[in-house]
């Protein structure tokens, strides 16, 4: 079920204030007086109501916790990626979490290399790619720099806080899911995307992540 954009700001203030805050019991007024996104939670399962207080059910916890994470990731995304100031990162962040459903939030989360915390330093709620990427890492992902010629995989992810090198890379198509292979690596790194060949130094292969095949 599809919730209203008002309705996921309930819910994660809400995740907010109990799981950050450990306050067990909202008052609304501290949250919304929208009645139509209330009952629109209510009857989805997401909150219970008794008088004017507000508690999160354990399905309201877990959309509230996801919908926390793809504002974090937004914000990490519009700082790092884009350079958007930081006075508009938090209400351009609010815009973009609702379109951070299951999946394209994954997609954001691997291109940016699983970030800990927000720009404001919260941390971002752990996702599925994450869980994973702990496991995987250490068996079959490796450095592009690390790769023998001739080696092939797939991107993993890109890590690197260096905004320049992150669009110079993705300019290149490099993104998480692409097929790459390795072509040399003295006097400089070479390898392949598709049909496209490009030469880099050891400081940027450094920031290619790549699950070996």
């Amino acid at each position: 079920m599809t919730l209203s954009d008002k309705a996921e700001e309930i819910l994660e203030t809400m995740w907010v204030h109990t799981e950050e805050d450990k306050k067990e019991i909202v008052d609304l007024g501290a949250i919304s007086k929208t009645d139509s996104a209330i009952e629109e939670l209510k009857k989805s399962g997401h909150i219970k109501l008794i008088d004017d207080q507000v508690t999160l059910t354990e399905a309201g916890r877990r959309e509230g916790r996801q919908v926390v994470r793809r504002h974090r990731l937004a914000e990490r995304l519009f700082t790092d990626v884009l350079d958007i100031k930081s006075k508009l990162v938090h209400s351009v962040s609010c815009q973009f979490e609702h379109l951070l459903h299951e999946g394209i939030d994954e997609n954001i989360c691997i291109l940016l290399g699983h970030p800990k915390t927000c720009p404001h330093g919260k941390v971002i709620p752990e996702g599925e790619c994450c869980r994973k990427s702990k496991v995987s890492i250490g068996k079959v992902v490796s450095p592009l720099a690390d790769l023998k010629p001739k080696q092939k995989g797939s991107v993993a992810y890109i890590h690197t806080k260096d905004d320049k090198k992150l669009q110079k890379l993705m300019a290149m198509g490099v993104l998480p899911g692409m097929a790459i292979s390795l072509i040399q690596s003295f006097p400089s790194y070479v390898f392949q995307i598709g049909q496209s060949q490009f030469a880099i130094d050891k400081d940027l292969a450094e920031c290619i992540f790549v699950r070996i095949f």
